[in-house]
């Protein structure tokens, strides 16, 4: 049996990438689920090399994130984007290691781009959607990865929040228990990814970019420490109201009860219905916070990478 000291993880960074990183410029690294699974068939490649293009104009490198025949692909190219968009297996942190181990493929959750992201010294990781506690965790016990492993990486996570349909009150808590920092960037409410206000506020709020950057070094130094989760809202022209999404909520929960709908299948069955309560522009939504998120983290990618004045003893 081989000694675990003597494997490494396989990991190719792409040229821009590795450029980027010699020289300490900011650099975004980017899941792919969404764009892989969680958007159109149409709409996949374009939308992939869309964040790439907004993460560059707003001062950074762009790292899409995937599995490849068994290596970790650190800024993958047109035509493995293009191989994600016809059908890729969903990679969490829990499945990272074997799908390397057995040499398969898929597209990168946020808790494996957080995992990534640290292993090749990558700051930030953008992704519009943060997973969390799911309603029925009474019964399930259902908490994302992501939660966990926000509270065991050293990364910043830019997102658009956490998603209606799960218990954002409770994610919050779990946060708050795991000693998780959540930070509004120049916004008061708690985002909810589609919905521009969840109704809960964020723990604290930072406007000035360079302020963010400091608060984020100074969380790096104190003992045991994880990450630090940035929100910001989707563009208002772009956001789904909120009422009618919660009453579409509302009248999933009543038919999801009466038919019997129970434990992990919750969750989807409530996507679903809220995605035809709102007529398709949920997917219309999707697409735009994707992209408007993977700019602001390259905001505050690019922050980061500003070297902070020495202070006065």
């Amino acid at each position: 049996m081989r000694r675990s000291d003597d494997l490494k993880v396989p990991i190719r960074l792409g040229e821009e990438v590795r450029a980027a990183l010699d020289d300490g410029r900011p650099v975004v690294a980017l899941e792919t689920n969404v764009t892989a699974n969680g958007l159109p068939g149409p709409r996949r490649v374009a939308a992939g090399l869309e964040c790439e293009r907004r993460v560059r104009a707003s001062g950074a490198v762009p790292a899409s994130l995937a599995v490849l025949d068994g290596t970790v692909v650190v800024g993958l190219v047109q035509h493995e984007h293009e191989r994600l968009a016809e059908g890729a297996r969903k990679i969490g942190s829990r499945e990272l290691a074997a799908t390397v181990a057995s040499r398969g493929s898929g597209a990168t959750t946020i808790s494996a781009a957080m995992a990534v992201a640290e292993l090749t010294g990558i700051d930030v990781v953008a992704s519009a959607g943060l997973g969390g506690v799911h309603r029925d965790y009474g019964d399930t016990m259902d908490v994302s990865a992501d939660l966990h492993q926000l509270a065991r990486s050293r990364v910043v996570v830019v997102s658009a929040g956490v998603k209606s349909v799960l218990d954002i009150a409770r994610t919050l808590e779990f946060l708050e228990t795991r000693g998780v920092p959540v930070i509004g960037y120049r916004c008061d409410d708690f985002p909810a990814f589609l919905c521009r206000s969840s109704g809960l506020p964020n723990p604290q709020r930072i406007d000035d970019p360079q302020v963010l950057a400091d608060a984020i070094r100074l969380h790096r130094t104190l003992p045991g420490t994880g990450s630090v989760l940035v929100t910001h809202p989707i563009a208002v022209d772009d956001a789904l109201d909120e009422q009618e999404v919660g009453a579409a909520i509302e009248r999933a929960l009543v038919r999801a009860a009466a038919e019997g709908v129970r434990g992990a299948a919750v969750t989807n069955f409530l996507t679903r219905e809220v995605a035809a309560a709102t007529v398709g522009r949920s997917s219309v939504a999707n697409e735009a916070v994707v992209l408007q998120v993977a700019a602001v983290g390259a905001e505050v990618a690019a922050a980061l990478a500003v070297t902070p004045p020495r202070q006065a003893r």
